[in-house]
């Protein structure tokens, strides 16, 4: 029953009407795919690099063939029709040929197109191989060097040079971060194209690239063999190159993405329907490379009231885990995200925290929540900061939140220095450490206030749900219910590259993702209820 009492009932029918509620955009996902998804398989088959002004040349072999042929069935037929036909050496020389116009596309039948089929799942599954080995490193490297216990202390980099970010992931690490989160560049969410290489110029953030993804994946393990502790990276696979960023995060071995079903539809006003298409894909190579995803939920706090909104993160936490459950995420990689943005001022705003905070905790026991710390209501006055930021830690830890952000007491003024980091880290040290395992002592009063709480969220949870099931969650977006935002479902970036599959369509990878258990052979990366130092 849990230290709230919740009514096991009410929470199976919360996450019936959540089933319910996402059904239909999972059933126009799995009979849609986007560019991206086509690029993404792409990337798999080992096509990579750009021409001379950045263009990548997985969007340029697309694009060829979408002009020619369409992409209702899929790039793998006619890519590897041509191939065949062709004689091209590989995917790169096509690519490159295709870019000048050189090469016709046809959609194969028969013989020609069974051939095609084959080849195009060889080099899926190449792909997908690559990605096992990586996930297999990553349990190894567990094994040899250590996993810290939870919670796992999250810092973030952002200096839009990879080469700057590195020595400055790598103080952080040896001065006690667990989780190192490298910053995308503002506005990359919105590319329709995945940079090339090693960055040095980003705008408040760093690019994601394959290259990038390598290099700080490396300095991390450096560090983590120094210190005897793995460390994990975390990126961003969200906007419209959400399935390729998903990609190379496999391919390179992150450990976390930034991954939420609803961010960039209200955030960044990409469509719906691409996002959550392209999410699916996404999700499914998360699956396979045992990346923990990293939900958004705690954004929703800056643009709506914290706690007259507070149900709205419940529903859309639901909402994720049946996305991320459906595309083949264990539980142990729903990083589910909610945070700390009740206003100060507010009489018994501490209770409230506390009660919303061991909601989600009870709701989701075998997720590895992520706790965002406050960011709405930091002012100038940095010593409030400091104190706000010691009691969204003491909430973590009384609450036995997975993963904690450390709040920065310089939050809205600037971007933090590498002394405010300093400061933040000492600030969650100490309060971890003086609290130890505190969640264990901390039992709310049998119908006291935050237990009252916890049950009204749960409640209102029910009835949003009701009404998203009557509407539908599209139309549930459209109307502002996530983050007051509306966003409707035939708007936003990203729709032209939205195509219904046709009968025949041929994924490769698709195909590997769907049929296989993505977990075989591999352990949980921790358990979500590992001892809390």
């Amino acid at each position: 029953m849990g230290k709230l009492n919740l009514d096991p009932q009410v929470v199976a029918k919360a996450r019936r009407l959540a089933e319910r509620a996402a059904e239909p955009v999972i059933e126009m996902a799995r009979t849609h795919t986007t560019v991206s998804v086509e690029r993404a398989q792409l990337r798999l088959a080992g096509l990579s690099g750009a021409d001379a002004d950045g263009r990548p040349w997985v969007n340029h072999l697309v694009d060829a063939v979408r002009d020619q042929v369409g992409l209702e069935h899929g790039v793998a037929l006619p890519v590897w029709d041509a191939l065949r036909r062709e004689s091209y050496a590989d995917l790169s020389a096509l690519a490159q040929a295709a870019a000048l116009g050189a090469v016709t596309f046809r959609l194969p039948s028969g013989d020609d197109a069974a051939a095609a089929t084959t080849h195009a799942r060889a080099a899926a599954r190449e792909g997908i191989t690559r990605i096992d080995r990586r996930r297999a490193e990553r349990d190894q490297l567990l094994t040899e060097v250590g996993d810290p216990p939870k919670p796992w202390v999250y810092l973030i980099v952002a200096t839009g040079d990879i080469y700057e970010d590195i020595p400055q992931a790598q103080a952080a690490a040896r001065e006690g971060a667990d989780v190192v989160a490298v910053i995308r560049s503002t506005g990359q969410s919105l590319l329709d194209f995945v940079p090339e290489g090693a960055t040095r110029e980003g705008y408040a953030g760093t690019y994601a690239t394959q290259e990038n993804f390598r290099l700080m994946r490396a300095a991390l393990d450096d560090v983590s063999k120094e210190l005897g502790r793995y460390v994990r990276l975390t990126n961003y696979a969200s906007g419209l190159c959400m399935p390729e960023i998903a990609t190379l995060a496999g391919l390179e071995r992150l450990d976390m993405m930034l991954n939420d079903c609803m961010y960039g539809i209200i955030f960044r006003d990409i469509n719906p329907r691409r996002t959550f298409i392209d999410q699916r894909f996404s999700r499914q190579v998360h699956a396979r490379a045992g990346i923990v995803i990293n939900t958004g939920e705690d954004n929703y706090l800056t643009t709506a009231d914290a706690v007259d909104a507070a149900h709205t993160v419940v529903v859309s936490q639901l909402l994720n885990e049946r996305f991320g459950r459906e595309a083949g995420l264990a539980d142990s990689q729903l990083g589910l995200g909610h945070a700390f943005e009740i206003n100060p001022a507010l009489p018994d705003s501490f209770r409230l925290e506390l009660a919303h905070a061991q909601l989600v905790r009870e709701l989701f026991p075998d997720a590895p929540l992520k706790y965002m710390p406050p960011t709405k209501h930091m002012t100038g006055n940095v010593f409030a900061g400091y104190l706000l930021d010691a009691f969204f830690n003491l909430a973590g830890v009384m609450t036995g939140q997975s993963i904690i952000l450390i709040g920065m007491m310089t939050e809205g003024i600037h971007t933090p220095w590498l002394s405010d980091r300093d400061l933040a880290l000492e600030n969650v040290r100490y309060v971890r450490d003086a609290c130890g395992a505190l969640a264990e002592d901390f039992v709310p009063r049998p119908d006291g206030f935050v237990v009252q709480r916890a049950k009204q969220v749960l409640s209102e949870s029910v009835d949003l749900l009701e009404r998203i099931c009557d509407d539908t969650l599209l139309q549930a977006i459209a109307d502002g219910t996530f983050g007051v935002t509306r966003r409707p479902a035939d708007g936003g970036k990203g729709l032209d590259g939205v195509v219904e599959r046709a009968d025949g369509y041929v994924g490769p990878a698709l195909d590997i993702l769907e049929t296989e258990d993505p977990h075989a052979g591999h352990r949980p990366q921790t358990p979500a209820g590992s001892v809390q130092r």
